[in-house]
């Protein structure tokens, strides 16, 4: 029998990546502010909505909304460095805090309420204790499981014990925050997470895999911690010692990650996954510091260090409140490192297989791309993932070796203008200006109506020799953004195959030939 979600505490700080460069970097969060992460707008403040800015948008749309909007990058580090204080103020009144990420933590509702005089007196003074200990606004929920409260706290709504199904039934599946999820299930008629939890959990499983099955656990109001969560043997916590106290972050960073690799060991060793690190420091002084982050998914090598790095940071920077009277700093650098996997889950993909141990190349090769990652920064190692767009080069997003593998587009279903498969096999970043001529050597046009002036015969890209063109398709039209004037783009693309069996993606705009890509 599955256990009652737990009845659940959370507080949310709207818009924190805003406020976090406020705290941090002085852009003031009454300005029309935006953060942005690959090019799309992750958090805005209100002023910023006013204008028409919402998350998503691409940088110059968004600029387009607003001439005078501020744009900062994103930086989790950052967020979770001036989200301490905050953590620390709720630690004051309740103990047993979670860092769900920066910006919202969670506790257990059953203790506050019952020494603070009910649920709802407790929300009011954990917020009301917050916004004079660090003048930073916040809301709570409270409902049962995590996932339900932090929607609730959107509200600052108190959901009755046992009301949660119903509280969530209501809302739209994009809630889950899971875009491709939300946008399929939309397509196949369901549309929020009521209709969505009334399928068998079988189905969804067999339909939409691991993470589809947790969504549905979640829609349904029910914990997905307790799908797979245990108490985890003492002994695969892992410590390290410093005779010189780290009193620098770049020195705690570089010692956090090699613990982090310890952790993963072995975790790895017994079939196990971390999805709830506890963070645990002794300093020089005799003073302990204790800070427990929670993930929805499996906590990677890479992620583990990244929480650790991050809350040392926040240790180790000094942050004060966004009022200036809370120093979190300790006393004297940290002598003694912990990490305790304080939730995990059965890893299936590290399960032997028929003809061996699955997943070691993987691991080598994680551990080799990471190392290259901590020596030459972040942006050194990508790997490409592929989503939506018009052309090849929309297709493919470029991603940090262990980001999150997500498209800057969902995959549209078919569409006319679509190119024929296969796709190409190199795409240009940057095009190549070419000349296309037809048999009598004049140059070869394409009209407003897509009409092509003569059959293209010969194809010459940049100083290079004139080649024969012994095979093309085409043209595709696309016509992108024609309300935005500044923005426009129309093109029509072609294929082309050469005598010598190269075949190449063509594209003409506005009178000129260019080479977007190469097929295999």
């Amino acid at each position: 029998m599955t256990a009652a979600p737990v009845r659940t505490l959370l507080l949310w700080c709207p818009d924190w990546p805003v406020l976090a460069a406020e705290i941090v970097d002085g852009v003031p969060a009454t300005d029309p502010v935006a953060v942005l992460h690959a090019n799309r707008v992750v958090a805005c403040s209100e002023r910023a909505r006013a204008e028409g800015v919402r998350r998503g948008l691409r940088r110059r749309e968004a600029q387009g909304r607003c001439p005078q909007l501020t744009a900062v990058d994103y930086d989790p580090g950052r967020d979770a460095r001036a989200f301490e204080p905050v953590v620390a103020a709720v630690e004051e009144l309740v103990a047993g805090v979670e860092v769900v990420r920066p910006g919202a933590c969670a506790v257990a509702a059953r203790g506050p309420s019952r020494y603070l005089g009910g649920e709802e007196a407790a929300a009011e003074r954990i917020v009301e204790h917050v916004a004079q200990a660090c003048a930073v606004e916040s809301q709570v929920g409270i409902a049962d499981g995590v996932f339900a409260a932090g929607l609730a706290a959107r509200d600052g709504r108190v959901v009755p014990p046992g009301g949660t199904p119903g509280f969530l039934a209501d809302l739209p599946v994009e809630a889950l925050g899971r875009p491709a999820l939300a946008d399929l299930l939309r397509r196949l008629g369901v549309r929020t997470l009521g209709d969505f939890a009334a399928l068998p959990a079988g189905d969804v499983l067999a339909r939409f895999g691991f993470d589809g099955a947790l969504a549905h656990r979640l829609a349904a109001g029910r914990d997905h911690r307790q799908l797979a969560v245990r108490r985890p043997p003492v002994d695969l916590a892992v410590t390290a010692d410093h005779d010189e106290p780290l009193d620098r972050v770049d020195a705690a960073a570089f010692a956090a990650r090699a613990l982090a690799e310890r952790l993963h060991d072995r975790l790895a060793a017994h079939g196990l996954a971390c999805t709830r690190l506890g963070i645990e420091a002794v300093t020089a002084h005799g003073q302990e510091l204790h800070r427990v982050w929670r993930h929805d998914g499996l906590l990677t090598a890479a992620a583990i260090a990244d929480r650790v790095r991050w809350q040392l940071d926040g240790w180790l920077s000094g942050s004060t409140g966004r009022a200036g009277t809370r120093p979190t700093r300790p006393t004297a650098g940290i002598i003694r490192l912990r990490l305790v996997p304080d939730g995990v889950v059965a890893q299936a993909g590290l399960q032997p297989g028929l003809w061996g141990e699955t997943g070691e190349e993987r691991e080598r090769a994680h551990r080799a791309l990471s190392r290259v990652q901590g020596i030459l920064g972040p942006e050194a190692v990508v790997t490409a993932v592929l989503g939506g767009g018009r052309s090849p080069a929309d297709q493919v997003r470029l991603v940090p070796w262990g980001d999150e593998r997500l498209p800057a587009r969902p995959v549209p279903p078919p569409w006319p203008g679509r190119l024929p498969p296969p796709a190409p096999a190199v795409v240009l970043p940057d095009p190549l200006a070419a000349v296309v001529h037809d048999a009598a050597g004049e140059p070869v046009e394409v009209s407003a109506r897509l009409q092509v002036s003569a059959e293209p015969a010969r194809l010459t890209v940049g100083a290079a020799r004139p080649a024969e063109i012994v095979g093309w398709a085409g043209p595709w039209p696309v016509d992108e953004r024609w309300w935005a004037p500044a923005e426009a783009r129309r093109r029509a693309r072609f294929q082309v195959c050469l005598a010598d069996g190269t075949a190449l993606l063509l594209a003409v705009e506005a009178g000129r030939w260019l080479v977007e890509a190469i097929y295999d």
